[in-house]
């Protein structure tokens, strides 16, 4: 009875992966479909970079004598090129569409691969102006997206409230997202914060993040990633004057 119980459970789970397996190849296929018809260079690019370094491979095959054995192998490195293309390309589309979006930056700060730990809109304004808290190894990064000349007193502000909880010792950062002088671009937020120097330990971590819960998230609640294309402004800013 129990082994039957083992294998029907087995089958189940092997039915589930397929199931899965096949749901990922067809959102792959869905966003290449989807990009394809946005990007006309992308099969150039994907096609050009497969027959490059698959011709590379080759021919450096062909100076060795082993070129036939080396052909498969110029070929996985070809289709793994394409699929980098491919991705880098789907990515430069996704953030060219959520610049200068309400919510852009929180999206992409909780995006963050790595032991981020992200707090969106702890201080914010009624034109969709905000600060996010990110906590990680360099410390304390407050990302503030927005009007400049509002938007900075927020993160004055907050930078004190963060100061006076955490002390001293932990670094605080700060951050502007926008493509104006002295600003980081919304495409480039991630690797900017990946780039910070690592100042505190796993535990050290773990300590300020208990520290930092008794601060209060208050201001309007932005939503967790870019405003949907033809959202009407007003609609937004009434509903959050009502919280």
């Amino acid at each position: 009875m129990a082994d039957k119980q083992d294998k029907a459970a087995a089958k189940e789970a092997k039915a589930a992966r397929k199931a899965a397996s096949k749901a990922k190849r067809g959102q792959i296929w869905q966003a290449f479909q989807m990009q394809r018809k946005e990007d006309k260079a992308l099969l150039p690019w994907m096609v050009g970079s497969f027959l490059v370094v698959a011709g590379v491979v080759f021919v450096i095959g062909l100076l060795i004598g082993i070129e036939w054995f080396l052909l498969p192998v110029g070929i996985a490195f070809g289709l793994l090129a394409a699929v980098i293309i491919f991705g880098r390309r789907v990515q430069r589309n996704v953030y060219g569409k959520a610049d200068g979006q309400p919510g852009a930056a929180a999206w992409a700060l909780e995006n963050l691969r790595g032991r981020w730990k992200v707090t969106p809109a702890v201080a914010g304004t009624t034109q969709l102006d905000a600060v996010h808290r990110v906590l990680g190894r360099p410390g304390v990064v407050l990302v503030a997206e927005g009007a400049p000349h509002r938007v900075k007193t927020l993160l004055a502000q907050e930078k004190k409230r963060v100061a006076r909880v955490i002390g001293d010792k932990t670094p605080i950062y700060d951050v502007f997202v926008g493509n104006e002088e002295g600003q980081i671009p919304l495409a480039k937020l991630q690797r900017h914060l990946m780039k910070l120097p690592n100042n505190l330990r796993p535990a050290e971590i773990d300590g300020v993040e208990k520290r930092m819960a008794a601060l209060a998230s208050r201001g309007a609640a932005l939503p967790k990633g870019p405003m949907p294309q033809g959202a009407k402004m007003r609609s937004v800013q009434r509903t959050m004057r009502r919280r």
